[in-house]
C-alpha cells in the first residue's frame, strides 16, 4: 500500500503533506493520517460508527474544522478513528461516517500527543495527480 501522507520537516510541530485522488479521498486520507500519527497503524475495522457534519469558509478552513472534530473524538471521547467514509463534500461542507474503536491502554501505543490542528501553513489545492494538502499539528 502506498502511503497517502508524508512527514515534512518542521521545527516544533508535525507537518504533513496528504494526497488524494479527489477532495473526498483527500479528507479521508487526512483523517486516517491524523490517527496514524497518534497511534498507528490501527486496524481497518470499526466497532461503532458516528456521523459528522462539518462546515468551513473554504476548503482549507473545512479541512482544519474536520480534523479538529476527529481529534476531539480522541482527546474528548477516548475514541480511535479506524475508518473515514466521506458521504458528501463541497468547498464549504463535508458529511462523513466515522468508524472507531474505544481506546484501550493495553492495545494502543500512543506515538504522538497531538494537541491541535492549526491554520499555520494550511494548504489545500488541486494538483496534476489529484488533490494535496499541507497540515501542521501542534504537539
Amino acid at each position: 500500500m502506498n502511503p497517502t501522507y508524508k512527514l515534512l520537516d518542521h521545527t516544533a510541530d508535525l507537518r504533513i503533506r496528504v494526497t488524494g485522488a479527489n477532495p473526498a479521498d483527500l479528507f479521508a486520507n487526512a483523517g486516517m493520517a491524523l490517527f496514524d500519527l497518534i497511534a498507528g497503524p490501527l486496524p481497518d475495522t470499526a466497532e461503532k460508527w458516528i456521523s459528522l457534519s462539518v462546515s468551513g469558509d473554504d476548503s482549507a478552513d473545512l479541512l482544519v474544522n474536520f480534523l479538529r472534530e476527529l481529534l476531539y473524538l480522541w482527546t474528548g471521547m477516548d475514541k480511535m478513528v479506524t475508518m473515514v467514509k466521506i458521504e458528501s463534500i463541497s468547498e464549504t461542507g463535508v458529511e462523513a461516517r466515522i468508524g472507531h474503536v474505544d481506546y484501550r491502554p493495553d492495545g494502543h501505543v500512543i506515538g504522538h500527543e497531538i494537541k491541535a490542528v492549526t491554520y499555520h501553513q494550511i494548504e489545500v489545492h488541486q494538483v496534476d495527480a489529484g488533490w494535496q494538502a499541507t497540515i501542521v499539528f501542534d504537539i
